[in-house]
Formats: structure tokens, C-alpha cells, sequence
């Protein structure tokens, strides 16, 4: 599929107050499934999702979290779907918190930001570490604030080389969020992400490659393309033994040696029980391209 059918699935030229609110019902597929802020389009084994309030540059609002909330788990249970490619529509990939929804006027009580990160920006990070496949993101313009620690939390970044990260929290007096100071550190190392974090500095999408921030920056007209064959390409792939190596990645940050050889002990026990790896190796002995199932 090309870059601009991706990009024209269900941008038809009306607003976002004209698309219908999310529905599911019951005997609907996915791809029935209808939204303000987000599209949804699933083939091949692969989920397109695109942040879609591209007046604001794809700032989350709380319509935003509802939506997305009920996508990633109806993703969740869907044995068909093996990669989920995630992207936004416009000239932004995610501006963040839409601040319009946070409006402090002089005189009234602050809002407890605290309770809105519990509500909906924690419960997403985890979502999308626990979704049972792997994750691409395609940054295709600025990701600022949780917009580029929610990029950064996917497992595979690739950026149009127009696009740039930010961590903005700074300019508004707040600290990073959506798990920005867990993942940047681990990333580019405690030096750098300390001061993108205090001074609030933009990083272009070949800085952000060099620094080892994200896996690939690619030419904006080619950036869709290339997520999209990555996607088709992990969706026809062993899943779950790629949902097990990410589980070891992530625990190896706070195991010990020790603890780490017992993780990857146990969890290639359960991956030697899947159904893809007597395929891989009967494949292998057969000399034949393996057909995986994700099973």
C-alpha cells in the first residue's frame, strides 16, 4: 500500500466533530469499529492506528484516552492482528496533553494532574507494554511531551527526517511523564535525557538515530511505505517468541545476572512449546521459507 493510501483510509475532508463517536457492536469487526479522534484499519495481520485530531496536532484530550483505551484492548484479544503500527495523521505525530482541556484560570483550584496521569496516561503506557505483539511507531512530525514518551515506548521507532522529539514538560513547569524518565535514560543515557529534559531541546529524527533514541529515520515521503512493510514483515513472524524477548528486555534493567539467566531460562521453556517454533525448525530442516502462526 502506498504512503498516501495509508494516509487517506479515512481522511475524507470533513472535521473532527463530523466523524462519529467510537462504537463497537456486538458481531462487529475492528475495522467496523468508527471514531472522532483516531482511525483504525486492519490488514494483514497488521493493525493501523493513527492519532487523528490533526487541527491540533494530535493532542490527547479525554475523548482521545477513552478511544484509544478501547482499541489497544480490543487489539488485545484479536488473535488475527500480529503487529500493531502506530501513527498520526497531519503534519504531527502527538503534541501531547491538549492544554485547552487543562485551562487554569487565575483565581479557580488547580487541577489534580496527578489524577489525570493515573486515569489515562499510566494505564496507556502499560497497555501498549503488555500488548501481546510487537509495536512500530511511525513518527511522521513533531512528538513532544507524552507524545514523544509514548513514541518511545513502542519497540520500534522510525521517524520521517522532518520530525523531531521534544520533551516539553519543562516549559510549562512540569516534570516528564508517560514513562519519560523511566525509557529516555535507558536510551540515550542519563547525561542526555537529563538535559532534554531541563533545557527542552528539540532532537532531530538523524540525532534521534545517532543517540541510538530510535531505530530509523527515512525520508518523509517513504516513511509509511517502510513502517508498513516492517509491520507486514513482523506479522507473519513468530509473535509470541517476539512478545518474550521484549518481556526479558524489559526486566533485564533491573535484574541481576543472575536473575536474567533464570528469566530467559523460563521464558524460552515457554517459547520451545509454541507451535512457531516446531515450525521454525521444521522449516529449517526442510529448507523452506517457515509459515508462523503466532501460536
Amino acid at each position: 500500500m502506498s504512503s498516501k493510501a495509508f494516509d487517506n483510509k479515512v481522511s475524507d475532508g470533513t472535521s473532527e466533530k463530523e466523524h462519529s463517536k467510537a462504537s463497537l457492536n456486538q458481531g462487529n469487526s475492528l475495522n467496523e469499529m468508527s471514531f472522532t479522534t483516531l482511525e483504525l484499519k486492519v490488514e494483514d495481520g497488521v493493525a493501523l492506528l493513527a492519532l487523528n485530531r490533526p487541527d491540533r496536532l494530535n493532542s490527547f484530550n479525554t475523548e482521545m484516552h477513552a478511544e484509544l483505551r478501547q482499541v489497544l484492548k480490543a487489539i488485545s484479544k484479536d488473535n488475527n492482528i500480529r503487529c500493531l503500527l502506530l501513527t498520526g495523521r497531519g503534519r504531527g505525530f502527538c503534541a501531547g496533553q491538549d492544554l485547552s482541556d487543562r485551562n487554569v484560570a487565575p483565581g479557580t483550584e488547580a487541577p489534580d494532574l496527578g489524577e489525570s496521569i493515573e486515569r489515562n496516561y499510566n494505564p496507556l503506557i502499560r497497555a501498549l507494554r503488555d500488548l501481546p505483539m510487537p509495536i512500530i511507531c511511525a513518527v511522521n512530525g513533531v512528538a513532544a511531551g507524552a507524545g514523544a514518551n509514548i513514541a518511545l515506548a513502542c519497540d520500534i521507532v522510525v521517524a520521517a527526517r522532518s520530525a523531531n522529539f521534544i520533551q516539553a514538560f519543562s516549559k510549562i513547569g512540569l516534570i516528564p511523564d508517560s514513562g519519560g524518565t523511566w525509557t529516555l535514560p535507558r536510551l540515550v543515557g542519563s547525561s542526555r535525557a537529563k538535559a532534554l529534559m531541563l533545557l527542552g531541546e528539540k532532537v532531530s529524527a538523524e540525532q534521534a538515530q545517532d543517540w541510538g533514541m530510535i531505530w530509523q529515520c527515512v525520508d518523509d515521503e517513504s516513511l509509511q511505505d517502510q513502517a508498513l512493510a516492517m509491520a507486514r514483515q513482523l506479522a507473519q513472524q513468530p509473535t509470541k517468541g517476539f512478545v518474550y524477548t521484549r518481556r526479558a528486555l524489559h526486566a533485564s534493567s533491573t535484574n541481576t545476572l543472575d536473575q536474567q539467566l533464570d528469566l530467559e531460562r523460563d521464558l524460552q521453556r515457554l517459547a520451545g512449546r509454541t507451535d512457531d517454533y516446531r515450525e521454525g525448525v521444521a522449516a529449517f530442516m526442510e529448507k523452506r521459507t517457515p509459515h508462523f502462526k503466532g501460536q
